[in-house]
């Protein structure tokens, strides 16, 4: 466990103090330039990690996995492959990709293409209607169908602590674990909401620790500052 730097500690309170051995920090979701809506080098987001004390991190673009072979060789920190895929019914992350599923397919296909790989279905900010979250009747419809591996229960970027509680609820309604990340679109943000939780190491074991684990980060009761975005340049992954 690497311990956070003074510059992290001062921004995120939260990282001051490392965890034991066998614990990690994951962040299980960030942004870099790849997503098109975000500034981040890959200089950038490793300095950002390494200044956070994260030990993993998933990078979950929109609609691009292109990124993460680039951001695995210069982050000292295990990188999880993720994608934030758009479909007609709204977002949904999927983690341990090996293949990037193409935007606009169905959320049913979607889910089963990230099932298909050996990988983890994520429900990113399930009720946030400021992003392109999944709408009820999908989310429902993934629910029932048990076709949803975890929910985003703390997103960082969510400025009303309803939203999150109300994804809270929504996962224990039908028992589904809860996971947390910073969504940063910027390196400061990396590490303002994380799952410490015991080491794993496949899919399966990741969500076993991670159902075990501890959710970190702005409490529901105390939600982030909104702040705009910055929007830059860049050719996207299609």
């Amino acid at each position: 466990m690497v311990a956070a730097s003074p510059e992290a500690v001062a921004r995120h309170p939260h990282l001051a103090a490392p965890e034991p051995d066998g614990v990690v920090r994951v962040d299980m979701h960030t942004h870099t330039m790849w997503s098109g809506d975000s500034t981040t080098t890959p200089d950038e987001f490793a300095v950002a990690v390494a200044a956070s004390g994260l030990d993993v991190v998933c990078i979950t673009d929109h609609n691009a996995i292109g990124g993460v072979t680039e951001l695995s060789d210069v982050v000292d920190a295990r990188v999880i492959v993720g994608e934030e895929l758009r479909t007609a019914a709204g977002e949904i992350i999927g983690l341990f990709l090996t293949e990037r599923i193409p935007m606009g397919v169905g959320h049913v296909d979607a889910a089963k293409a990230i099932r298909d790989q050996g990988g983890v279905v994520y429900i990113p900010h399930p009720f946030d209607p400021m992003r392109r979250n999944m709408n009820e009747v999908a989310l429902y419809e993934l629910a029932e169908a048990d076709l949803i591996d975890a929910v985003e229960v703390l997103n960082a970027k969510t400025s009303l602590a309803s939203l999150n509680r109300r994804a809270a609820e929504f996962a224990a309604e039908f028992g589904i674990v809860g996971g947390a990340g910073s969504d940063g679109h910027v390196p400061d943000a990396l590490g303002a909401a994380y799952v410490e939780m015991a080491d794993f190491g496949g899919p399966m074991e990741f969500l076993a620790s991670l159902a075990a684990g501890r959710i970190v980060g702005h409490h529901w009761d105390e939600p982030r500052p909104w702040s705009p975005r910055i929007v830059p340049s860049v050719t996207r992954e299609v």
